[in-house]
């Protein structure tokens, strides 16, 4: 069975009367190019354990199954069950896990699972849980590298510049603790239901360490998030709405100053090694953090 196929798609849920759930924002595949390209540019290894969200069918599963040692797949939809169970019976190396991804403990899911192996991730992910899941996935720490499948415009906020519409805290935060790079686009053809947006498929590599250097990491996402608060702000008064009660308006000003930040500056102009030199300036003043 070819499950590329729409012809083979439309047989499987006919056989399984399954309907598409919006909610869960489901799209199958259905361009047998993609997945094989996805494997390709992912750069899988034998050694390599894959966690994948929300298989659907088992399209890219299957791919990737014959790059890795083990593919472990997260199902939150129950109704895929069977489904899977019969497109991937052939394929030992695969395991299902009905489950939600927001919900389980990554790290000891990894543990558990790819003890052996080193783990990455794979995924075409939903759009409606697309950040809440790369910030959950990066945060847990234990991922060589992340390769998924997204709605273009999240990725390019992922890769965006600074003074862009497109940058923002996510950016930052995900290229603290990685080095993104897009790969290639999805057109809405490819899929069954056909999406409204384009896909891209974008590959993070975790960084050995941060690309800058801060004395207090909690601080400087706590400035970050401040910053893009309320994008028209300029940077003083968007830090003293979230810093007000540990910093004066006339520290503020002299932050920015000794930073050789203009005083109408506002955060979207501002580098990740502008924001650490900022943090590393304002974590003087703070007097409770």
């Amino acid at each position: 069975m070819n499950l590329c196929s729409i012809n083979d798609i439309k047989y499987l849920l006919s056989k399984y009367n399954f309907r598409f759930s919006k909610s869960m924002g489901q799209n199958f595949l259905i361009e047998e190019w993609v997945p094989e390209r996805f494997a390709t540019e992912a750069s899988l290894q034998e050694n390599n354990g894959v966690l994948e969200i929300g298989p659907g069918i088992g399209c890219l599963t299957q791919k990737l199954s014959t790059h890795v040692g083990k593919v472990v797949a997260v199902e939150l939809d129950r109704r895929l069950l069977p489904l899977l169970e019969e497109t991937l019976r052939n394929f030992d190396n695969v395991e299902i896990i009905n489950a939600d991804i927001l919900k389980i403990d990554i790290q000891k899911l990894v543990r558990e699972k790819f003890s052996s192996l080193t783990p990455v991730v794979c995924a075409n992910l939903p759009y409606n849980i697309t950040t809440p899941v790369l910030t959950a996935l990066i945060q847990a720490g234990c991922f060589e590298k992340i390769t998924v499948m997204i709605q273009k415009e999240v990725a390019k906020r992922i890769c965006a510049a600074p003074s862009t519409s497109d940058y923002g805290a996510f950016t930052l935060f995900v290229n603290y603790y990685m080095k993104p790079q897009i790969l290639f686009d999805v057109s809405p053809g490819c899929f069954l239901p056909r999406p409204k947006v384009t896909s891209t498929v974008i590959t993070m590599e975790r960084r050995l360490s941060p690309p800058i250097h801060v004395r207090n990491e909690k601080l400087l996402f706590k400035i970050i998030r401040a910053a893009f608060s309320q994008r028209r702000k300029i940077l003083q008064n968007s830090l003293l709405s979230y810093l007000g009660n540990s910093i004066t308006k006339e520290e503020v000003a002299k932050v920015i100053a000794l930073c050789g930040f203009n005083p109408l500056v506002r955060g979207e102009e501002l580098s990740l090694d502008d924001f650490a030199t900022l943090t590393n300036a304002v974590e003087k003043y703070i007097t409770r953090y």
